[in-house]
């Protein structure tokens, strides 16, 4: 078969999977009774990242070199690193909610590629002599990944948002931070031992609290937590309804799944970085010229780097990290995608106006 006809048929192919697997995501959140959606989902996102990746296969082969070399080719690596990292997410939570949040993104970055992209943009074409060296591989596409596991994190930062509703409630995230409390599902709040009024901001509905003495204070545990508001004048947080256990539950499991997979994408994404450097060195003879790219990778990197300090080491959970992954996810496009608006620079794919 004609590579350059496979290819066609695969792009087309995979922006149809991925059209139909958002739609069965999207079905099994509204009818959650209906589990074979789930299983059909994942076999959808499986599919689809399997057909990228002949696609990206039958490039290698036509042209000689790693298809990273233009914006086509590099949307659909992006495209088979979000179906590659949802399947690990999604394994690991075992919630539908992640493809109702990543199948989309997938998909809209595959029509992206296949039909607003003009033809002569969708061709490989011979290497100019500053990308003919391995670095091309190591390099663009370790930050590739790194791009699609922070925009997986983030959008799961998103959905952790919207199930909450916005609230700032506690949860019993993955890191221990300061002021940070673990007992094997549990919450555990301090309680002053003058004015034996625990300073938590999160109490449950009817649920009995148990206390035990340590010595110096007082420390409640109680056996279920909701999001309903304590009335104390120790309380920082007011929420206006309980949340109910099951999406205390699954917020719970975004938050985690979202960490873990943000501390997956920043370490590639200092390689890539570190990778980025070196090349630059051997090809323009400085590891660092402030290009819009260099500049716009730094400003991802700070804000991650930002995100994993608060929470390994000021224990924050919930909301505020939630909300800076979601700016994450801004600034990840803005490196990637939005720099190339600009025209200028080393590192522009180009655009089409």
């Amino acid at each position: 078969m004609n590579l350059v006809v496979l290819q066609n048929w695969l792009d087309n192919t995979s922006f149809s999977i991925l059209f139909l697997t958002m739609l069965v995501y999207w079905s099994g959140a509204a009818f959650p009774n209906l589990p074979y959606l789930s299983a059909l989902g994942t076999a959808g996102m499986a599919i689809a990242n399997l057909c990228i990746a002949t696609l990206l296969g039958a490039r290698w082969i036509e042209a000689g070199y790693f298809p990273l070399s233009n914006l086509y080719e590099s949307l659909f690596f992006l495209t088979w690193g979000i179906t590659a990292v949802h399947l690990i997410a999604e394994n690991t939570s075992r919630s539908r909610l992640v493809g109702v949040v990543t199948a989309p993104v997938a998909m809209s970055i595959t029509a992206f590629a296949t039909l607003t992209l003009p033809s002569e943009m969708q061709f490989s074409e011979p290497l100019v002599p500053a990308l003919k060296s391995n670095w091309l591989m190591m390099h663009v596409s370790v930050m590739m990944l790194s791009y699609s596991a922070l925009m997986v994190g983030s959008l799961l930062a998103i959905a952790f948002l919207v199930v909450t509703r916005g609230q700032n409630i506690q949860l019993q995230g993955s890191s221990v931070g300061t002021g940070g409390y673990r007992s094997n599902g549990y919450r555990l709040y301090k309680a002053n031992e003058l004015t034996s009024q625990p300073q938590a901001t999160v109490v449950e509905n009817n649920a009995p609290a148990r206390f035990a003495n340590d010595g110096n204070s007082q420390t409640a545990v109680l056996d279920l937590v909701t999001s309903t508001p304590i009335h104390s004048p120790l309380s920082t947080i007011q929420n206006s309804e309980p949340l109910s256990p099951q999406r205390l539950s699954l917020a719970e499991t975004l938050d985690n799944i979202s960490y873990r997979i943000i501390g997956l994408g920043f370490p590639l994404l200092t390689i890539g970085i570190i990778a980025g450097g070196v090349w630059a060195n051997e090809a323009w003879g400085t590891y660092w010229s402030w290009d819009p790219k260099e500049t716009w990778a730094l400003v991802t990197w700070l804000v991650f780097a930002v995100y994993l300090h608060a929470r390994i080491t000021r224990g924050w959970q919930g909301l505020r990290p939630a909300i800076l992954a979601a700016f994450g996810f801004v600034v990840v496009w803005i490196c990637y995608l939005g720099v190339n608006l600009l025209g200028k620079g080393l590192h522009s794919y180009g655009w089409f106006f």
